[in-house]
């Protein structure tokens, strides 16, 4: 399997080339040349199997050549080995043929755990044996800094620096971050938003020169391997709800595009989707371009589901690569005007063939505040307000009744216990037991301005575990 970057002038790599790099050197994110395909006998036989190895099965073609089948099928049975539910990902029933997919049961109780934990242990792996060190330097809204700390806090061979916009993240999931003390671990609060953290990430790709020479790794969604491992709950939550002889939809919550992409290739490698749902909050980039063909910068607003508080969605430039044939130099153009001009459309066919999967909705506060009360009282269950968009964006939005609908349950209630009890003031969610001391824990974090250079600065001198690089 070799990987090609969006904007087509980084050289071709193998899947160990991939993780390790995260950011093509053009600029680009790396796609596979070629997507696998499966059979619908092939999806049907896979029915029995337990998560680690429906995720084998489904991941397998993307890291062929690079791991032994006996080594990475070790590795996925570790992986989902630490989720507290047997299934791994559980479905819930809401109503008759409604669905959420609960996938926060993992370590730090938001979906991210799942491309994470795999995250850390392939590193592990690949830098074991190549006898190297590197330095992971991610931006977080709030759910993938605590995932990456926890699937990576044990690595020998990384260094982890977080950033997280300061006073802009619950506060369980800042303490998630700042409570994890090892040596290796660098929470740092930046006085802007998620973008401004965001944009430090892709400069710091960009130019690495102030590492003196260590290499810096991705851990947010702009690596591939994330995307591969969320696939897999595609897959999963089909074959539960009688896939693949029948069809089922998809509302997913994202800011960063990046999980209902891979519901976009789960569909791509022959998983029967006929409907994906881009539920959002007010910062509605993505539904503005579904909507309306309008992809235009706005001004940010904090809201009650902050991980989704993102002005430039990442991860869309892999749609747009799909979308115009996958000329890298016409996504290179697209991308270069919208740095440019803070806008883009495309051509109206492109923009009509793509609508003809995806639907979306922009939900508010209100909104979500409201669904997580309904939800509530017709099933005693708790959402939290990520998730709640996405029921809110699928009751709204669905095409067919008939079609099963399948939210996906992003996070764990307790992680935004404002929003849950502003909807529901009697309820009072409760951390799960290896949690339970979470705030009373020792906290660690820098608090740094919003400048590209005092950044780096600070990375350079904390690596290699509390030496200067």
């Amino acid at each position: 399997m070799r990987y090609i970057s969006t904007r087509g002038q980084a050289p071709a790599l193998n899947f160990e080339d991939v993780l390790l790099a995260g950011l093509a050197s053009d600029g680009g994110l790396y796609v596979p040349e070629n997507l696998p395909r499966f059979t619908v006998e092939e999806i049907a036989s896979w029915a029995d199997l337990p998560y680690y190895e429906l995720a084998f099965r489904v991941m397998r073609p993307f890291v062929a050549g690079c791991i032994e089948d006996a080594d990475f099928k070790a590795i996925l049975k570790d992986t989902y080995g630490v989720f507290e539910h047997s299934a791994v990902a559980p479905l819930r029933q809401l109503d008759g043929n409604e669905w959420v997919m609960e996938l926060f049961h993992g370590p730090t109780l938001a979906f991210k755990d799942f491309a994470l934990q795999l995250l850390g242990r392939l590193l592990d792996h690949f830098l074991t044996k190549r006898n190297e060190r590197v330095v992971i330097m991610g931006a977080t809204s709030g759910d993938t800094g605590s995932a990456a700390i926890e699937g990576c806090r044990r690595c020998e061979n990384v260094d982890i620096f977080i950033l997280h916009p300061h006073q802009r993240v619950s506060e369980v999931q800042r303490r998630q971050m700042t409570s994890a003390l090892s040596d290796n671990i660098h929470n740092i609060a930046i006085e802007g938003n998620f973008d401004d953290c965001q944009e430090m990430v892709k400069a710091s790709f960009a130019d690495q020169s102030f590492l003196k020479g260590t290499r810096l790794v991705a851990v947010n969604s702009i690596n591939w391997a994330r995307i591969m491992a969320q696939i897999v709950y595609y897959f999963h939550a089909a074959i539960q709800l009688g896939g693949p002889q029948r069809s089922i939809a998809f509302s997913v919550p994202t800011g960063n595009f990046g999980d209902i992409f891979a519901g976009y290739l789960a569909r791509n490698m022959g998983l029967p989707i006929n409907q994906l749902i881009v539920a959002t909050n007010r910062n509605d980039i993505l539904h503005r371009f579904m909507s309306g063909n309008r992809y235009n910068k706005d001004e940010l607003h904090p809201t009650l589901s902050p991980s989704m508080d993102i002005m430039v969605s990442s991860n869309f430039e892999r749609l747009l690569f799909d979308m115009h044939g996958r000329d890298g130099a016409k996504v290179a153009e697209l991308m270069d005007s919208f740095r440019a001009t803070g806008e883009m459309s495309v051509a109206e066919e492109r923009w009509t063939e793509t609508r003809k999967l995806f639907d979306s909705l922009a939900v508010d506060d209100e909104q979500t505040c409201a669904t997580i009360a309904q939800v509530y009282q017709e099933t005693g269950e708790l959402l939290d307000p990520h998730t709640a968009i996405g029921v809110h964006a699928a009751r709204e939005c669905r095409r067919s009744l008939a079609t099963p609908m399948v939210t996906l349950g992003t996070a764990h209630p307790v992680k935004f216990p404002e929003a849950v009890q502003k909807a529901v003031p009697s309820a009072s969610p409760v951390l799960p037991a290896h949690m339970a001391d979470l705030f009373g824990r020792e906290e660690r974090c820098t608090v740094l301005a919003n400048d590209l250079a005092a950044v780096q600065d600070f990375v350079s001198q904390h690596g290699n575990r509390g030496k200067p690089l």
